[in-house]
């Protein structure tokens, strides 16, 4: 997908497709009502797409989420069924583009699947920046948490996604709301985590919203279908309650993470 947002030019960033277990991406609403919409296969997973977004403006070049990486062992790839039909690089070389051109990286947060791709394994084994000339922009508190992360979702943290990061020193830590760029904002929604950002992108009268994980999918519209991964399923119900209605009277461009059909 690609398109005009007033003077940003918008493009969705593949990095593939992976799977995680049906049951674990619908929570508490019955199996016979979500495989309907995302058939499992039979490890009872679904299969999930990496949507990362492209953010060209005249002042950066701006990537929203880094996907999964390609940092994982052969166990790890069957376990996730990880499939790089195309990889951040290799979709960011189809638009002519290298990461050395990317200025800034928005970190939704910091679980494996949103941050894989911030970090790469170099030939002789180290790991280092993927996106060197770039600030990476993540809230204070989930830079915070994902160091010291609880039962609950330790298992989602990988160090080797961000500590060669803080190591180079591109960290840009935000403390809630921050316009980032001129025209683009990240915006903190409680529900899957503590401290999820989505990104607002606003040019020319238009807005453009990328949902990370509080809204992962299409499926995930309805007010009551939520994750069982989600931390806060009632506050992000609330959430949803509060920012649906507003994209659809604003008539927001809606991009959906995990979405492999219709990012």
């Amino acid at each position: 997908m690609s398109l005009k947002l007033g003077e940003f030019q918008l493009d969705i960033v593949s990095d593939g497709t992976f799977r995680l277990d049906g049951g674990a991406m619908f929570g508490v609403v019955p199996r016979v009502l979500w495989e309907r919409v995302m058939p499992p296969d039979e490890k009872h997973r679904v299969r999930l797409g990496l949507n990362t977004l492209l953010i060209r403006t005249p002042y950066d070049t701006i990537l929203v989420d880094t996907g999964i990486g390609a940092k994982w062992s052969a166990r790890h790839i069957e376990m996730y069924g990880i499939a790089h039909e195309t990889t951040v690089p290799q979709s960011l070389a189809a638009l002519g583009l290298s990461p050395e051109d990317i200025t800034l990286v928005i970190n939704t947060h910091l679980h494996f699947d949103h941050a894989g791709g911030n970090t790469y394994r170099a030939e002789d084994g180290s790991l280092r920046p993927t996106f060197p000339k770039a600030r990476y922009v993540v809230q204070r508190a989930e830079y915070d948490h994902a160091q010291h992360p609880h039962e609950r979702d330790r298992a989602s943290y990988l160090r080797d996604d961000w500590e060669p990061v803080a190591a180079a020193g591109q960290f840009d830590f935000v403390d809630g709301e921050a316009e980032v760029s001129p025209g683009v904002w990240v915006v903190p929604v409680r529900g899957h985590n503590d401290f999820t950002q989505c990104a607002r992108i606003s040019s020319g009268g238009r807005t453009a919203f990328y949902w990370a994980d509080i809204l992962p999918t299409t499926a995930h519209l309805p007010f009551a279908w939520v994750m069982g991964y989600d931390l806060y399923p009632v506050e992000l119900l609330e959430n949803k309650k509060r920012l649906i209605p507003q994209a659809a009277e604003e008539g927001w461009l809606n991009i959906f993470e995990h979405d492999q059909n219709c990012p």
